[in-house]
């Protein structure tokens, strides 16, 4: 079962390949830049995938490439490239890398015309990665605010709410500070739904959102009085209208921005459900927006698993489902929000025989640990507790990554090169 269950991610991700999806693109740039009329070409990128990305963009239109600057986490940079400089920065906590690169891309776009096209290679992680706080806001206490939101479980397009009024780039911030260039943004999605605005909040999108909004994130997660006073005092001049939004749709900034997905959950959901039918498997994508506390969602998986069972005929299926969900962080341990599934699920399904799951993040890491998820059956459990473990008390502590760590199941591939959110594969026998 776990061969199958390697080769179906494998097949996810070849789907989700950043580089071939770039390259697909490639003619179309040349034509666009030549017909155009343009005199300069310059690169901007920011994600997880932005090497790869870039590494393609340098093969198809390295000819035609004036400059090119990328910022990705560390790590997922294994080489040079001819025209790009590569950054390493922090994620999902934001460093002085990534406002080090952040500033070096908008030094680049700010002297461009409108004779230059910008090509912009966007993917996950492009939040953290691509970060330049406005002037009243230190980055420390950008960080601070990052880690608030990430330890209240605070959804992506809630932080995103707030990211965007503390920032110069996001929120449309970068289309801002292009104009009046044309710029072509080469999206890989990782959000539900692959909203323009949210993925890696939205730098050449208008945004929806206000500083209103920003403060009843805050308000609802109830951290207005943890939160740095710079940000609170920010964000409450913003609703007064002493500061400028982030451009909205009708601004002039996004007459020539061309917006494309290349890439998303649902294309390497389908890979997988096509693969398991290679080997015989039938096989159904039950979800492609799986969201909630991980936990939570853990248990919902595991009950659909079981019902499932008692309903199957003799031939073995699997189901398949994607998304992102989320952890209200209470206790001290390590781990993600794949693996806090993985072990709520297992928990659910203690001593049933016939039911595997995994769930991993597509771009090969789960929370801040060398994991992307974690796979267990219904005997997990029962191996460790016949170890001494509790599991348990792992989940309330979220230390999911220990308990795997002890018990067996961690789901190691290192970084993948992408970045399309979670998958899960659930198999009955």
């Amino acid at each position: 079962m776990e061969f199958i269950i390697r080769e179906m991610f494998a097949a996810a991700l070849k789907a989700a390949d950043p580089a071939a999806a770039v390259l697909a693109h490639g003619d179309a740039l040349r034509a666009l830049y030549l017909e155009g009329g343009f005199e300069r070409l310059i690169v901007a990128g920011f994600g997880k995938a932005s090497f790869p990305m870039a590494m393609a963009l340098d093969e198809t239109l390295g000819d035609l490439i004036d400059k090119g600057i990328i910022i990705t986490k560390y790590g997922h940079a294994p080489g040079e490239l001819r025209k790009f400089r590569i950054i390493e920065a922090g994620h999902p906590v934001p460093d002085e890398n990534g406002a080090m690169g952040t500033g070096e891309i908008i030094n680049l776009i700010m002297d461009s015309t409108a004779k230059t096209l910008v090509v912009t290679l966007v993917s996950g992680g492009g939040s953290a990665l691509f970060v330049l706080p406005m002037d009243d806001i230190l980055l420390q206490e950008k960080q601070i605010m990052t880690s608030l939101l990430l330890g209240a479980g605070a959804d992506i397009s809630e932080f995103n709410a707030v990211r965007k009024h503390i920032s110069r780039v996001k929120g449309g911030g970068l289309a801002e500070r292009a104009f009046p260039s044309t710029i072509v943004s080469l999206i890989l999605s990782d959000v539900i739904g692959d909203r323009l605005d949210v993925i890696a909040s939205g730098p050449t999108a208008p945004d929806p959102t206000t500083y209103t909004d920003a403060l009843a994130v805050l308000e609802k997660y109830g951290l207005m009085e943890t939160a740095p006073p710079a940000v609170v005092r920010l964000l409450k001049a913003g609703e007064k209208g002493l500061l400028p939004e982030t451009p909205k749709p009708w601004s002039p900034v996004f007459h020539h921005v061309i917006n494309s997905i290349i890439g998303n959950n649902r294309s390497a959901l389908e890979a997988a459900r096509f693969k398991a039918l290679n080997f015989g498997l039938k096989g159904e994508i039950m979800a492609d927006d799986i969201t909630g506390e991980a936990r939570k969602t853990g248990k919902w998986l595991a009950r659909r698993a079981l019902a499932a069972m008692l309903e199957k005929g003799e031939e073995p299926f699997c189901m398949v489902s994607g998304g992102e969900t989320t952890v209200t962080v209470t206790g001290k341990g390590k781990g993600g929000r794949n693996m806090e599934l993985a072990l709520a699920f297992a928990l659910e399904i203690e001593g049933t025989p016939g039911i595997t799951l995994l769930s991993a993040g597509s771009d090969g890491t789960d929370g801040p640990t060398d994991a992307a998820g974690a796979m267990v059956d219904g005997m997990t459990t029962i191996r460790a507790r016949n170890m001494g473990l509790d599991p348990e008390a792992y989940l309330r502590d979220n230390d999911s990554y220990t308990f795997f760590r002890k018990a067996g199941g961690l789901f190691v591939t290192g970084p993948t090169g992408t970045n399309v959110m979670d998958m899960q594969f659930i198999f009955i026998a």
